[in-house]
């Protein structure tokens, strides 16, 4: 036979789909009709899994998983359609229509904000690239930066949540589980590590290296060559302070070029991390729910019930949607066995009526939903 005609005879079939396809919607709008005449949940999971059970049931041998999966799809779809219908509004989406609604047109070029570290920190100068003019209040933790916004120490605080070689900062993520707090914008920093160390040191004189635990594994091949001890420290810029501190002339610091003047020290190596294009992205944060106009990307954490499937369910309406999911890391919840809240970023227009109608399917869907903002990237 032809390819062509059997092509033919997928396209028969493919118009019949579509049309049972309509006919089972339109079936579904009637339903979610009765529903809400009889007040009652769109979601009914007892008849779900039943009609999962009796379909696969009825599937032809080899193709039980294959009929699971697109039967899953369907009722994803028909319970989207009746929530549109029965849930134009909630909470969340009223709280982000508020935020659009109140806040300024421009994101502010003077602010106190919070960083992690002193004076030469990388969180200093992706401040220093949000606000045109920052007051920075240093703090030593990445908790202390939190604590301060929270507290109303200063309106915002700066902190790195991922690099593109050494990977996520996972202290960050499980501080943001426990803070109330919006993302209100984000900037990738290019990240170049120097050797830094006292006038008068040769590079072969080095015994002991100060940094952060993350510029260690950005350099690792580096100090692997170089053979000398590692001391991690709470920030590069708090390293080569230590390093500049230190009566020993045996001790470097890995950190940025601008800590070599901050702290009257020479800069033996340049560029020493392992993989040349190396960034860091920062996130602002504030207490108060902000979008600044430009929002295009948003952040969710979720925590979802812990039986098979139910991650799949979230990932479909992102997909039925056509929203673009560009990260996914997922974190232990402290004091629960095995349960895990989910890290989400959306690539997706505040503006756009798709993101409103996924976050409120979402509320069936999930155990919690947290709101970390929606903003713009400077990159």
């Amino acid at each position: 036979m032809e390819l062509q005609t059997l092509r033919g005879e997928i396209d028969v079939i493919d118009k019949e789909l579509l049309e049972l396809f309509d006919r089972r919607l339109d079936v579904a709008v009637k339903i979610a009709a009765c529903k809400q005449e009889h007040k009652l949940p769109v979601h009914d999971p007892a008849r779900e899994r039943e009609k999962l059970y009796s379909l696969r049931g009825a599937a032809r041998e080899g193709r039980e998983s294959y009929v699971t999966a697109l039967c899953s799809l369907l009722f994803d779809i028909s319970r989207a359609e009746q929530e549109r219908l029965l849930a134009p509004g909630c909470e969340l989406t009223d709280m982000i229509e508020n935020a659009l609604k109140n806040t300024a047109n421009l994101f502010p070029e003077r602010a106190v904000v919070a960083c992690q570290g002193t004076e030469g920190a990388y969180s200093q100068l992706a401040a220093e690239k949000l606000f045109a003019l920052p007051s920075i209040m240093y703090c030593a933790t990445f908790d202390g930066v939190f604590a301060a916004v929270d507290g109303g120490l200063c309106a915002y605080g700066v902190l790195p949540l991922e690099n593109s070689t050494a990977g996520s900062i996972n202290q960050v993520y499980d501080l943001m589980m426990r803070y109330p707090f919006s993302i209100v914008r984000s900037a990738r920093l290019k990240i170049d590590h120097c050797l830094l160390a006292k006038e008068g040191t040769g590079i072969k004189d080095i015994k002991e290296v100060f940094s952060h635990e993350q510029a260690v594994a950005q350099c690792a091949g580096f100090i692997k060559n170089l053979g000398c001890k590692v001391t991690v420290c709470e920030n590069t810029a708090v390293a080569a302070r230590m390093a500049s501190a230190s009566p020993r002339p045996d001790v470097a610091a890995l950190s940025s070029r601008n800590c070599a003047a901050l702290y009257g020290l020479q800069r033996l190596a340049e560029s020493v991390q392992d993989q040349g294009n190396n960034y860091t992205r920062f996130i602002c944060v504030a207490k108060e729910t902000a979008i600044y106009p430009g929002a295009d990307k948003t952040s969710l954490m979720l925590t979802i019930p812990h039986k098979p499937g139910s991650l799949y369910h979230i990932l479909a309406r992102f997909y039925i949607h056509n929203i673009n999911l560009v990260k996914l890391e997922s974190r232990p919840i402290p004091n629960r066995d095995f349960e895990f809240m989910f890290y989400f970023d959306l690539d997706t227009p505040v503006y756009s009526p798709a993101l409103f109608q996924v976050l409120r399917e979402l509320r069936g869907l999930c155990d919690e939903i947290h709101y970390l903002g929606s903003y713009s990237e400077v990159v």
